[in-house]
């Protein structure tokens, strides 16, 4: 029986694949009789298959060395293609969390989106997914992780353009597909290079082939930095980050997965490919210094927010910002606490968020008030994932910067120092968000609002309940060091960061008036509610570049190319029509015509030969 569960290990994304592909009949409408709720019960029972099969299997590999699965999957000419996959602690608990997190969403989704047509869609849509990301974690292929990498952003194209009635949804959609393939492009020219050189893209023999590589330091720099591209648009690092914030557009429980495991896919192939980049020095500053910029940037832009998902979603680019930061100074296990612990808390914040949009019909947090006396359950969820997230002992966002201060303290000092400025800003603007949504005196529109219904407030609860205890699970495990360990000037400093950013959002936004604070700079403020004006950079850049380019190969397609198939077609006509009225029908003309013609052209070859 368990030689059974690990040799089937690898067919654990098919579950949600299986779920997807049985809910055609319901999403194409091919059966209307029992509505499309059928459809999403299939797609939860069968990520619920997922989660008891990979539970059993994590539990065999426990403690225990790798396995490793290969299938061939092409052999032409000397080229040997091979679908590896690995069963280890990490891999397998990384699906686990994957499947936990979708299963949470799927149950959410089916309160959130009862009434919603194509609910069928939305579920396909889900398997779709999870089958791709859990296929990611357990990867042991460069090759083959990217093709799930192109099938994640696939799916993040069809679950933000859900609602493709609305046009910013489309607009929101298409943006996020077209960033990704920026970066995908530049990643898929850096798997090719990379193939060619080292003869092999299983991560095994990539590693091999990092110890022994003599390449030079410009081609170590180029494909580290190909590398690293891709993962750039999928974790909504700067220069792609937009995407993110247009792809709120799309339903809530889509933006739960999106904010917790999606955006992890590229930072995850950042782990496995870390000794590549490891190789130059370039790359690796590169990485801290696009964490650095989008850590502080992406959560000075998220206080400025009025968009309730908006302000909660840029904090998902920064704390990714310091998983780079964390991945560049070569500290993989900070990098995996950060994004578990990340994980965990953004999905419980979204619910809570989902939960409020769907009792008040509205996403401004100027038009919300007094939700904690009507909304107990979603005012607790919120409460504590807003804590898990900042460095509130014993949750679990404080074990993640615990680990990163005690690895990055001696090295990168600086890198301290912007993490703590996250953790802090992050705190303030949680305090802010709950300070406007849930204190205060109610609004129009959250005058009546009820607590969500047992479909909605159940998953939300587990969550709650789960985050709550998941230091206490890791402790049991193993995994979080002995209390000892920790030195008091490392709990100090990452609870007074904590503190001082919920005290000061405290003191400005749990006032009676709730009035918004505005900042004596108002061009400051505008800065920051623009994103830096980012958007308007690129539409006076590229964007501006790609117009000029194509009104230029429009102008040479048509007067240019149009013009001179124009004139061999006009020269062809003019000179047949001269040509027919030297048609006479007397052959001693035609035979002075050759005579003459075969005359001049000997004597120019003559000429020709006798000068030269």
């Amino acid at each position: 029986m368990e030689q059974l569960l690990l040799d089937t290990g690898w067919l654990i994304p098919g579950y949600s694949l299986l779920g997807a592909i049985l809910s055609i009949p319901w999403m194409t409408r091919l059966v209307r009789r029992t509505g499309p709720r059928p459809a999403a019960y299939l797609n939860i029972l069968m990520t619920t298959l997922a989660f008891i099969h990979g539970s059993l299997l994590f539990w065999l590999v426990w403690n225990q060395t790798p396995k490793n699965i290969v299938i061939n999957w092409l052999t032409v000419a000397g080229l040997e293609l091979n679908l590896t996959f690995e069963l280890s602690a990490v891999n397998v608990g990384a699906m686990e969390s994957v499947t936990v997190l979708s299963l949470i969403a799927q149950v959410f989704a089916l309160g959130y989106m009862e009434k919603d047509w194509a609910l069928a869609r939305f579920f396909a849509l889900v398997g779709f997914f999870e089958g791709a990301m859990s296929a990611v974690a357990i990867s042991n292929s460069l090759l083959v992780s990217y093709g799930l990498l192109e099938l994640l952003t696939l799916s993040t194209y069809l679950l933000v353009g859900f609602w493709y009635a609305q046009p910013l949804v489309v607009k929101a959609a298409r943006d996020a597909f077209l960033t990704k393939r920026a970066g995908d492009i530049i990643l898929f020219a850096g798997v090719i290079a990379l193939s060619s050189i080292a003869g092999s893209l299983d991560f095994d023999d990539l590693y091999k082939w990092c110890d022994t590589t003599d390449i030079s330091d410009l081609t170590k720099t180029l494909i580290g930095l190909a590398l690293i591209a891709g993962p750039i648009g999928k974790c909504a690092q700067f220069p792609l980050h937009l995407w993110l914030d247009e792809a709120m557009e799309g339903p809530n429980p889509a933006s739960i997965l999106r904010n917790s495991v999606v955006v992890t896919g590229g930072a995850y192939i950042l782990i496995k490919v870390h000794p590549i980049l490891y190789l130059s020095p370039v790359v690796t500053t590169t990485l801290m210094a696009i964490g650095t910029v989008t850590a502080i940037g992406a959560t000075l832009v998220s206080i400025a927010q009025i968009d309730i998902k908006r302000t909660i979603s840029y904090s998902t680019s920064a704390y990714l910002g310091l998983v780079f930061i964390a991945i560049g100074a070569k500290w993989i296990n900070v990098a995996l606490f950060l994004l578990f612990a990340h994980a965990i808390s953004k999905a419980l914040l979204f619910m809570s968020v989902g939960c409020i949009i769907l009792t008040t019909n509205t996403q401004d947090v100027n038009e919300f008030g007094g939700l904690a006396k009507s909304m107990p359950a979603t005012t607790i969820s919120f409460i504590v994932g807003a804590l898990a997230m900042t460095g509130v002992f014993p949750l679990g966002g404080f074990w993640a910067f615990q680990q990163g201060f005690k690895s990055l303290w001696l090295e990168y000092p600086w890198a301290i120092g912007v993490m703590l400025v996250v953790n802090g800003l992050t705190a303030f603007n949680l305090a802010r968000v709950f300070g406007l949504v849930f204190l205060g005196k109610t609004q129009p529109k959250t005058r009546r609002a009820p607590e969500v219904p047992w479909p909605l407030a159940v998953p939300m609860i587990f969550l709650t309940v789960f985050t709550l205890l998941a230091p206490a699970i890791a402790w049991q495990s193993s995994l979080l060091p002995d209390l000892d360990d920790i030195s008091l000037f490392e709990y100090f400093s990452i609870s007074v960061s904590t503190a001082l950013g919920f005290l000061v959002g405290g003191l400005l936004y749990f006032r009676a008036d709730r009035t918004p604070v505005k900042l004596s700079l108002p061009w400051f403020q505008e800065l920051l509610t623009y994103d830096f004006y980012v958007e308007t950079i690129y539409e006076k850049t590229i964007v501006w570049l790609v117009v000029l380019l194509s009104k230029v190969t429009a102008w040479i397609d048509r007067y240019v190319v149009d013009g001179f198939v124009n004139l061999v077609g006009f020269a062809t006509i003019f000179s047949s029509e001269g040509l027919k009225y030297g048609t006479s029908g007397q052959m001693q003309n035609y035979a002075l015509t050759i005579t003459v013609s075969a005359g001049v052209l000997g004597a120019m070859i003559a000429w020709f030969f006798w000068k030269f």
